[in-house]
């Protein structure tokens, strides 16, 4: 009986990556092993490690993939490393500190399969340590001149007002579930971002293809959130700021694009260097600097999207 699903099943392939949390990653795969779906392949790839046994991943998990890079590719780098291996129909993506919940495959699978046009879609998310509060159910429009978005019922005790299945602005980089021919149609995620606004990047692209990108909530997972990068952290707050504005290189022009420029430039992060610097955070004071400085200093290959 279980093999007949499965061959009814079209194969989803799940790939997380893994950066010195191997006891992190090691719960999301047990999870995984929970789950209902049955055609299913799972692939770690490892950003290059120094601390982790992986020994003890193989032992408990040996049908696991694992992929070990020799750099650290950061998130849509390290992802696309395991599309390479990837073989199914679906490619299911999903942070390493995300746990999942028994049937939260099929309804993103049902809903790819009942529409063609639909390009990708996310899960509904709660918070793993407050387990009845919502931080993803899906994305509000992001607004074209300050690039600022808010995550739709963030916070919120979940009571079923999130229950729609609909259309989003952007997938969750946490947990998303993208077609194969999508991906080979609209390229990779952009490795230049290495870490955040990628999906956002992703999903802008993918829409402006044709395609359509939804939240599903009858599909459940809970968050770890931050648990890699920490919460305001300098490595965080040098990403966001970085790749906020290199968001707006990539994606828009004219009016738009100046108009971006300026309000990123003199508006939004001379208010977050001043807030900072009142909090004696000089860390995060320093990475907000370094952010504005990479996009003073790159410019070759900043447009470029990797393919399959």
């Amino acid at each position: 009986m279980e093999n007949m699903k499965k061959n009814i099943e079209p194969l989803v392939s799940i790939i997380t990556v893994n950066y010195n949390q191997i006891a992190v990653t090691m719960d999301l795969l047990r999870s995984l092993q929970k789950i209902s779906y049955q055609n299913i392949e799972i692939t770690v790839v490892d950003n290059n490690s120094q601390n982790d046994n992986f020994d003890l991943l193989k032992k408990e998990f040996p049908n696991v993939l694992l992929v070990k890079s020799n750099i650290n590719r950061g998130f849509a780098g390290g992802n696309n490393l395991g599309l390479h291996f990837a073989k199914g129909k679906y490619i299911l993506f999903l942070n390493n500190d995300v746990v999942v919940t028994e049937g939260f495959i099929e309804p993103m699978v049902h809903l790819l399969e009942s529409d063609s046009k639909i390009g990708m879609v996310s899960p509904k998310i709660r918070f793993y340590y407050a387990p009845d509060t919502i931080q993803y159910a899906g994305y509000t429009p992001m607004n074209k001149i300050s690039l600022r978005q808010n995550l739709i019922g963030y916070k919120q005790k979940d009571t079923g007002q999130f229950d729609t299945t609909q259309a989003t602005y952007s997938v969750h980089g946490a947990a998303m579930m993208v077609p194969a021919q999508i991906i080979k149609k609209v390229g990779l995620m952009a490795e230049v971002y290495f870490l955040y606004y990628e999906e956002h990047d992703w999903s802008f692209r993918i829409k402006k293809a044709g395609f359509k990108v939804y939240y599903q909530p009858k599909s459940l997972v809970f968050h770890k959130e931050s648990v890699s990068t920490g919460k305001n952290s300098p490595l965080k707050i040098y990403y966001i700021t970085r790749n906020r504005i290199l968001y707006a290189r990539r994606n828009y022009k004219g009016l738009i694009f100046i108009l971006n420029i300026l309000y990123l430039v003199l508006i939004a992060s001379p208010k977050n260097a001043l807030l900072y610097l009142l909090q004696a955070r000089f860390d995060l004071f320093i990475a907000l600097l370094k952010g504005l400085f990479w996009n003073i200093t790159h410019f070759k290959g900043i447009h470029y999207n990797p393919k399959l």
